[in-house]
This record gives C-alpha cells, sequence and structure tokens, in this order.
C-alpha cells in the first residue's frame, strides 16, 4: 500500500475520524513535523495510541523529497525543485523583500523584510499560454493537497514565509479541491497564514471564480488577463476561448460585489502584441469600474519556446502613465527576480533533463 502525506489534509482527517481519534490531534502533528523532518511517529508526544497506529500503517511526514536548492546571484530567489512520489518534479520559489524601499504617495513604505513562496498547484498546465515555458510541457497531474502544503513545508525549513501565492506551474482553479483544502490548512496552525496574504492566480476559470469566494473568503484573487481584448487574449491564450472576457468580467464583478476587495490584474507585456497605448487605453476602459490593482510583468525570455519579445522600457512605463493618470488605475511593474536560474515570471518547465522552472512572484498587497 502506498503511503500518503500526513499532509494530506482530507485523507488524514477522514481516517482520523473513523478511527475515533480526534481531528484537533492534526495540527499538533504537523507542527512537530514542520520542526522534526525526518521524525518517527513515536516520537510525537501525548497521542492516542490508536492514532500511532493509524500513522505508522498508512502515512509519511513528507512524500516528496527536496531535490535540490537554488540560490540567485543577489541572493533575493531561491529555487526549490521538489520531487514528487510519483517521480514527477514540480518547483517552488521564496523571494525576498524589504518593503521599506519602496515609496508609497511619495513616502517610505512601512514594515521591513518579508518572504513569499509561490507554489505550484499541478504538473505542466492545460491552458498552453504561449508566452509561458510550463504552457510547453502539456499537463502532466494534479498536485495532492498534502503536496502543494509539502512546498511550503519544505520552504519553511529555509526561512520563514509570511505570503503565499499560487502563481507556479498549473492553473490552480483546475485543481479546485486540491487547492482549497490546501489554503484553508495554510491558515491554521502550525502555518497560521491569514487568508489576506495567500493570493490565487488564474486565467479566468469563470465557473470557479464566485466559488471561490464562497470556499474561502478573505483571499486574494489574481486574474492573468494579458490582453485587453478577447481576440488578443485568444491570440497568446488559446484557453481564453472558453472564457469570454465579457463573461469574464461579469463573474469578477459579481465577485467584487460579494468580496468587497481589490482584484489584481496581470498584464505581460509582449513587444508590438498588447503594449502599444491603444492596449492601454482599452484595458483602462475595461476596468475603470472595478477596484483593482494592475501589475505589469516584462516579459521573460523562454529560448524557442516563444517568438515573443520584452518590450522596452519606455512602453511599459508610457502604459503604466496611462492607466494611473487618466484611469486613475494603481499599476506597478513586477520587478524582475530570479531570470539568472529561470526563477522569472513564465519561466517554469520541467523537462527530463534539467529543471528550470518557475516563478516570479511579488506580495501584490504591497
Amino acid at each position: 500500500m502506498a503511503y500518503k502525506s500526513v499532509f494530506d489534509v482530507s485523507s488524514i482527517k477522514s481516517d482520523f475520524e473513523s478511527a475515533g481519534v480526534n481531528p484537533n490531534f492534526i495540527p499538533l502533528i504537523w507542527k512537530h513535523v514542520l520542526k522534526n523532518p525526518n521524525c518517527r511517529w513515536e516520537e510525537i508526544p501525548s497521542l492516542p495510541s490508536v492514532a500511532y497506529n493509524l500513522l505508522n500503517s498508512k502515512f509519511k511526514p513528507c512524500t516528496s523529497i527536496l531535490h535540490s536548492v537554488e540560490d540567485s546571484s543577489d541572493q533575493v530567489t531561491t529555487k526549490l525543485l521538489i520531487k514528487l512520489k510519483n517521480g514527477e518534479f514540480v518547483e517552488a520559489v521564496i523571494m525576498r523583500y524589504d518593503t521599506r524601499l519602496g515609496k508609497y504617495d511619495g513616502k517610505p513604505r512601512p514594515g521591513g523584510p518579508r518572504s513569499t513562496l509561490c507554489v505550484s498547484s499541478q504538473v505542466g498546465c492545460k491552458m498552453g499560454c504561449n508566452f509561458c515555458a510550463t504552457g510547453s510541457m502539456g499537463f502532466k497531474s494534479n498536485l495532492s493537497s498534502g503536496e502543494i502544503l509539502e512546498q511550503l513545508v519544505h520552504a519553511s525549513r529555509i526561512t520563514a514565509i509570511r505570503n503565499v501565492v499560487f502563481m507556479g506551474m498549473g492553473e490552480p482553479l483546475n485543481n479546485y479541491t486540491a487547492v482549497v483544502e490546501a489554503i484553508k490548512a495554510m491558515t491554521v496552525p502550525p502555518f497560521q497564514l491569514s487568508p489576506r496574504k495567500i493570493t490565487v492566480s488564474t486565467v479566468g476559470i469563470i465557473h470557479a471564480i464566485s466559488k471561490l469566494q464562497r470556499d474561502v473568503p478573505n483571499l486574494n484573487l489574481a486574474v492573468s488577463l494579458h490582453a485587453p481584448v478577447q481576440d488578443i487574449r485568444c491570440q497568446i491564450m488559446p484557453a481564453a476561448r472558453a472564457f469570454p472576457l465579457e463573461r469574464l468580467m461579469k463573474a469578477l464583478h459579481e465577485y467584487q460585489t460579494s468580496s468587497q476587495q481589490k482584484i489584481f490584474i496581470e498584464y505581460i507585456m509582449l513587444d508590438g502584441v498588447n503594449d502599444e497605448e491603444q492596449h492601454a487605453h482599452q484595458l483602462g476602459k475595461l476596468l475603470e469600474t472595478f477596484e483593482s490593482v494592475i501589475n505589469l510583468i516584462p516579459f521573460n525570455p523562454i529560448g524557442s519556446l516563444s517568438s515573443y519579445n520584452t518590450s522596452n522600457d519606455q512602453k511599459v512605463i508610457k502604459f503604466q502613465r496611462i492607466l494611473r493618470g487618466i484611469y486613475n488605475i494603481r499599476t506597478t511593474i513586477r520587478k524582475q527576480m530570479g531570470q539568472d536560474i529561470s526563477g522569472a515570471c513564465g519561466q517554469l518547465v520541467i523537462n527530463n533533463k534539467k529543471s528550470d522552472p518557475l516563478i516570479d512572484i511579488e506580495d501584490l498587497r504591497i
């Protein structure tokens, strides 16, 4: 029998309840495993005897292995290559920030150093965005809630994690149940992250967006919009054909009305494709009735996997000024981090010879 991860939320809760063990023991077990990676179950004090038997017969402290850790040259980004029990690999990326280095309304931001973890929800991705390396992999498998949580476990042993963003491999809302289970577990001991410190990014899975707000209130929603009109969106994001822009915007309006929270808009800047002044005006008009924050993302090259080029700095700044100045929409430009370790936005891909995934992450609330 294959052992399950002790962080597989539904499995351990169900097995404990079936055996008459109080599920309130689960956070105690997680806390011990977090501090003791290679622990034996008998080392955890004060559990009922039936709990020890159950843990020994069905569960392992971790089913994934931290295969390698790679730091960027500036020591700001750390890329974790994680081997799953089925032999596949995913990556998680730690990004370190110091909010005091930024400014808001001309004044230094409050706060200090913090770390954000970007996690994967799938091996590969079905969405096929042609500016993203992960899309070239196709879809291989969903991660369990335990495999998602174990990325946080591995990262927490390197540094304290304050924020989690689902912006790694995969479309989180296509693995809805496991993602929601993992998020709920992140908000209780021993992790105790506020839902407001967790962001889920989606290309716009319309039927899941409103459900997400009901199931996990106060979560941050980020939408990979990337184009202000449907035809360009379909050109660069083939999956957008299933999620027409008009229907998506209606779903986002309903989400915002219900949640009363800002929506974060991700917009990759592709030279000559979606970065002209007319596109900025189209985007501004599309979003002018929303409470939103737009995050402009310079395209990160992915070699022969894509023919797109990066918009120059002048275009990006002009785009930002139009959105800010004319439409009064808060618009940030994502800092490029981790390019030297293929850890920047859209560079995540796993191949048979070498794993050069992942993501660029920003704590979008800051």
